[in-house]
């Protein structure tokens, strides 16, 4: 049992006994009420399922185990001369519940560089599909193709004790977490760049590998990366992706399935898919007015001709968070110190900073929307597009690849606490109608 599937095991276990322990003692416990509101508009804010990876505040953001992305950055290993966290740290937290040494986080990316072999069959997949094809189309299917792989779906068909199910959704998730790196890029290569692929390099860490084998060999491009790859790592347990993957591995399906069911939520334009959408209007912004940097009156009015139009301001507002996304923050500090602070200032990147100080005002004057502060998604192809990451199709990609550490996380601890299916009650608008008094 490698090092870090044995501390796990060590946290799991008395976590496990005390839920077991809680539920039987103060399971009649009453946690809240939901309104009919809430039950037709998405179940938002109600309370119905326990994720201990992470916990989204409205006001404070994404705390991973308590800890903040601030906290994250300053405080979590690095790679030798870099200035970002290194992502294997955040998912060792996120798995064992403690700030990882640098020795923690070596032995994780070695244990991840070990298990990165991705079988001949998915790529023979992937090289069927048509070029055209969406890169989350090519993601979902090359996860589902290596789910030939899953010793947890080999088990079941065995017979294992349920005791052990942990253990092979845990084998299954760290497997599918070391590999996604090959396939993603893989995709990115074969889509964007005439199909000559790059192998990987197991010297680096997790995300830089990922930055090489698609091509990027600039420092900045993988220190770029490895935030990337930390800041989307999870968002609590209710988003699409997160809840999708809960949702279809409470089935017992394997990590394999699971995690490509809340890849197809991840691909959805309110959900992963707003950071393109995002580029998408900046760029038809600079078209209609004429190309280079727009003035504030400029924005303002694109602004409200696109609320005019009964569409969104891509990249703003949240079902949770009541103020600007600390992952938003955490580029716009990035771009400032690595990019405009070196004398390299990117267009696109301020504009998005323009937008940041024009939109929540005139969004917030509507009297329609709680939340008119950015999100991670209204910065995020801004700065890939600087270092010439520009086919916008594949951040959602880059997305599912750091989604996975938390889903896949929070997937081995549902089995060690031994979730049961999650099957919630449902009701009709007839039945509604005769409860609230509606007789006509």
């Amino acid at each position: 049992m490698d090092s870090i599937k044995q501390k796990f095991l060590e946290k799991a276990t008395p976590v496990a006994a005390e839920v077991k322990s809680i539920i039987k003692e103060h399971g009649n416990f009453v946690m809240g009420e939901y309104t009919l509101a809430q039950v037709y508009q998405g179940m938002k804010g109600i309370t119905g399922l326990v994720t201990e990876t992470s916990k989204l505040d409205a006001e404070e953001g994404i705390r991973f185990r308590g800890y903040s992305i601030p906290e994250i950055r300053e405080k979590f290993p690095k790679a030798p001369n870099g200035t970002e966290p290194l992502p294997e740290g955040v998912f060792y937290l996120m798995l064992i519940g403690e700030i990882p040494t640098e020795e923690d986080v070596r032995t994780l990316s070695n244990e991840l560089a070990r298990r990165s072999i991705v079988p001949k069959h998915v790529f023979d997949v992937l090289d069927s599909l048509p070029a055209a094809t969406h890169p989350m189309t090519q993601f979902s299917i090359a996860v589902m193709a290596m789910q030939t792989e899953s010793l947890f779906a080999a088990a079941y068909r065995k017979g294992v004790s349920k005791k052990e199910y942990w253990d092979y959704t845990y084998e299954d998730s760290m497997n599918l977490i070391a590999r996604l790196p090959r396939i993603a890029a893989y995709i990115y290569r074969r889509k964007y760049k005439n199909n000559e692929h790059i192998e990987p390099d197991h010297k680096l860490d997790w995300a830089a590998n990922l930055a090489h084998m698609m091509g990027y060999e600039d420092f900045d491009v993988k220190r770029l990366m490895r935030l990337y790859m930390t800041i989307h790592a999870d968002h609590e347990g209710g988003n699409v992706s997160a809840h999708t993957t809960h949702l279809v591995g409470s089935a017992l399906s394997d990590p394999y399935l699971s995690f490509a069911a809340g890849m197809n939520g991840l691909a959805g334009p309110l959900h992963g898919l707003a950071n393109q959408e995002v580029i998408i209007w900046i760029m038809n912004m600079r078209e209609e007015l004429g190309g280079g940097l727009p003035t504030k009156e400029q924005i303002a009015a694109f602004i409200q001709k696109t609320l005019s139009e009964g569409k969104v301001v891509p990249g703003y507002g949240h079902a949770v968070l009541r103020k600007t996304d600390p992952r938003f923050t955490a580029q716009q500090n990035f771009y400032k110190k690595y990019i405009k602070d070196q004398g390299k200032s990117n267009d696109l990147c301020e504009i998005v900073q323009m937008v940041y100080e024009v939109a929540p005002p005139i969004l917030e004057a509507t009297g329609k929307i709680k939340n008119p502060w950015p999100n991670v998604d209204a910065h995020s192809g801004a700065l890939l597009m600087h270092f010439d990451i520009k086919e916008f199709e594949f951040y959602t990609v880059l997305f599912g690849v750091s989604r996975a550490l938390g889903v896949l996380a929070s997937l081995c601890w549902d089995r060690a606490i031994g979730h049961p299916i999650e099957r919630p009650g449902s009701t009709t608008t007839e039945l509604i109608k005769k409860k609230i008094g509606i007789t006509a």
